[in-house]
């Protein structure tokens, strides 16, 4: 299969939080989406995976899932990443996925692993390698040091993110290749949205504790604490109310704030607009579709042949 670089389309499936149009690189029936700025850097390779495309099984169709589940083979698996890989223009590079816990793990690397390593996080400034993280709700993000030529793909789902693991991985890109977060580029890829995404009050508590702006996350900060204002029509004695309703977060908003509190410049910042919960067709959902759904993955690295 040639490895030379598809033609780029520009098609409305995801927008920057400026409202501009991802871009869609489309070959073999699969779509990446990457962010214009981003494309421009010749020593750069990065990209967020789709649904469409790909050998694995689900359903009625044939899909593009690059995570190891228990419906598919380890085989389709590997096709579908060489695929992607193809696809993306990145088969000299060689791809490093992490074995994610929902933790503020970050993993640092200067050449590949002999082994899968645990963790949420993972930087490097070496050439050759392509970081990668598996989502099918949670916040994938992206981070370019366009000075150092350093990068980082982080795995954010709620937990992740209440444990500030964006600004970890911000600090570590700090410490170990000196990056300065004015220089930063962060992309945030297609994740659950504000619209989908309901937890609990326990959760909402929890972030209300950690955060001072923790209420802009949320459609309605509630923690289950507040008294029913209708309890005396109901006529139910106090410790029998129902419980409170969940409540929505927005998983990109609460890592945007993290990432402006870093440093990073607000024009620096990329946010998809796409919703997995919104958009089975075009993504997965864990939420959406259980146990039998795929898994996005998005990546980032430095082409072996750039100084």
């Amino acid at each position: 299969m040639a490895s030379a670089k598809p033609p780029i389309g520009n098609k409305s499936l995801g927008r920057t939080a400026s409202g501009s149009n991802w871009i869609d690189r489309t070959a073999l029936d699969i779509h990446i989406l990457q962010v214009p700025t981003l494309a421009q850097f010749p020593w750069l390779v990065h990209g967020f995976s789709t649904r469409p495309g790909g050998v694995s099984p689900l359903g009625r169709e044939k899909v593009l899932n690059l995570g190891f589940t228990d419906w598919d083979t380890r085989e389709n698996v590997n096709e579908n990443r060489r695929r992607f890989q193809t696809v993306l223009g990145a088969n000299d590079l060689t791809l490093v996925p992490l074995k994610q816990l929902h933790s503020d793990l970050v993993q640092l690397f200067n050449s590949a692993p002999t082994e899968t390593c645990q963790g949420d996080a993972s930087a490097t400034n070496s050439n050759g390698l392509l970081l990668g993280v598996q989502t099918a709700d949670c916040v994938p993000i992206l981070l370019v040091d366009s000075k150092k030529h350093a990068v980082a793909a982080i795995h954010a789902g709620w937990r992740g993110t209440l444990q500030r693991i964006v600004t970890k991985a911000v600090g570590q890109m700090q410490m170990h290749y000196g990056t300065n977060p004015l220089h930063l580029f962060a992309a945030l890829g297609p994740a659950i949205g504000g619209c989908c995404y309901e937890v609990g009050t326990e959760v909402a508590t929890a972030f209300h504790s950690q955060f001072p702006h923790a209420r802009d996350y949320f459609d309605e900060l509630r923690t289950g604490d507040e008294p029913n204002p209708l309890q005396w029509l109901n006529m139910m004695p106090p410790g029998h109310q129902p419980p409170p309703e969940n409540v929505l977060l927005d998983l990109r908003k609460a890592n945007q704030a993290q990432l402006l509190d870093t440093g990073v410049r607000m024009e620096n910042i990329f946010i998809s607009d796409l919703c997995t919960h919104c958009r089975p067709e075009f993504l997965f959902s864990y939420r959406k579709e259980g146990i039998e759904t795929g898994r996005l993955m998005a990546v980032v690295g430095v082409r072996p042949d750039c100084p």
